[in-house]
């Protein structure tokens, strides 16, 4: 017994025990993902590692270190930053207002000289985190209690009309997903979702009059009928769909594909990558895809069920839906079930934003499991 003990602690024969202990199920997942959108951007630049695969593979090599580093972290280190984070990342918001960077008609970035920073992709994770902190500092006997509401959706509502101010609606939904998961996780009353759902809907026609911009109008109007205005802003979708369904059951081909080749499929890139590897890889490589992303929030959602204490497990919820939601959405909007909102194909589509948040909510969900293990064993 002494003899399997001294194997569990110190790795598994030549293995060190830091490598060992590590999820490699899930590190194989994410490789293979990301080792797919790798090969996806190749095809998209004609056959060519520049100018998208060499940078996202670089991208996808340094982030995924970084989320191992992080689960390495202890959980009380998070507890102890979550709402000084939350903090920072606020007023980093409010100066992103003042005097942001602009960049393509949005003003979403802080310029610090030698890199540009996007605050409110850190939101995604640090609303999670400031919300599961507050919850567990909440008495439990409080939770059915206005206290327990208003606190929390003013935390929830102050980065969100800021984000909108950017103006940026498909950060700001993700944001707000992941703090309503946390409030409902935590056991809010559900009369209290259902009535602001009511709410919504009442308030909807207002916001779309008088909140959204021209271009996020046209982006509904589009989604409601995509066909009113086929070579103008419903060209998007419209190229999508096409490069979707052509694909038929077995794809056209590696390298085969005609839509983005031939430059009819904007953004085939980045928000549409989807559409462009449906083309050359079919139903049969989206459902691939697909499936691989759903044991990855399905380990996610593990990882909370067996988490101890509240915290854990609201953190763990709120950072698994953060993840449902990037792909949700976006394969909503390439398909034309949702309005383009901007959001990215996580560890596929080419941008380092998305790769960063994703691969750091891992690392969090990682430091959880791996104190999940630890606890079973010891």
């Amino acid at each position: 017994m002494k003899r399997i003990n001294q194997t569990t602690s110190h790795g598994l024969g030549f293995v060190p025990a830091p490598l060992a202990q590590l999820p490699w199920r899930v590190l194989f997942l994410l490789l293979a993902i990301g080792g797919f959108g790798l090969v996806v951007l190749f095809s998209a630049a004609g056959g060519s590692l520049q100018p998208w695969a060499s940078r996202q593979g670089i991208a996808f090599a340094i982030f995924l270190l970084a989320a191992i580093g992080i689960s390495r972290i202890r959980l009380n280190f998070w507890r102890d930053l979550a709402l000084p984070a939350y903090a920072v990342i606020t007023i980093m918001l409010i100066l992103v207002e003042l005097a942001g960077a602009v960049r393509g008609g949005s003003q979403r970035w802080l310029d610090l000289g030698f890199i540009r920073v996007q605050p409110s992709e850190f939101m995604k994770p640090a609303i999670v985190l400031a919300l599961a902190r507050f919850y567990e500092l909440l008495p439990a006997g409080e939770i059915r209690r206005f206290g327990a509401v208003w606190p929390a959706a003013a935390m929830l509502g102050v980065p969100v009309v800021l984000v909108m101010l950017q103006p940026d609606l498909g950060t700001a939904l993700m944001i707000t997903a992941g703090g309503l998961t946390v409030m409902f996780l935590a056991g809010l009353p559900i009369r209290l979702f259902v009535g602001g759902a009511l709410a919504l809907a009442i308030a909807a026609p207002l916001a779309f009059n008088f909140l959204l911009h021209d271009y996020q109008r046209n982006r509904v109007l589009i989604f409601l009928n995509p066909e009113s205005d086929p070579l103008g802003t419903g060209y998007h979708i419209s190229q999508s769909k096409i490069a979707i369904g052509s694909g038929g059951i077995f794809g056209k081909g590696f390298l085969n594909g005609t839509q983005s080749h031939l430059d009819y499929l904007p953004e085939g890139h980045t928000d549409f990558v989807f559409a462009t590897m449906a083309e050359e890889w079919g139903l049969v490589g989206g459902v691939l895809l697909i499936t691989a992303f759903i044991l990855l929030v399905r380990w996610g959602v593990g990882v909370g069920v067996r988490a101890e204490g509240r915290f854990s497990k609201l953190v763990a919820g709120g950072l698994a839906t953060t993840i449902f939601f990037y792909v949700a959405i976006n394969l909503m909007m390439v398909m034309g079930l949702a309005p383009v909102v901007g959001i990215p194909l996580p560890l596929v589509s080419y941008g380092g934003s998305a790769q960063m948040t994703v691969l750091g909510c891992i690392g969090i969900l990682m430091a959880i499991d791996r104190e999940n293990r630890e606890r079973v064993r010891f």
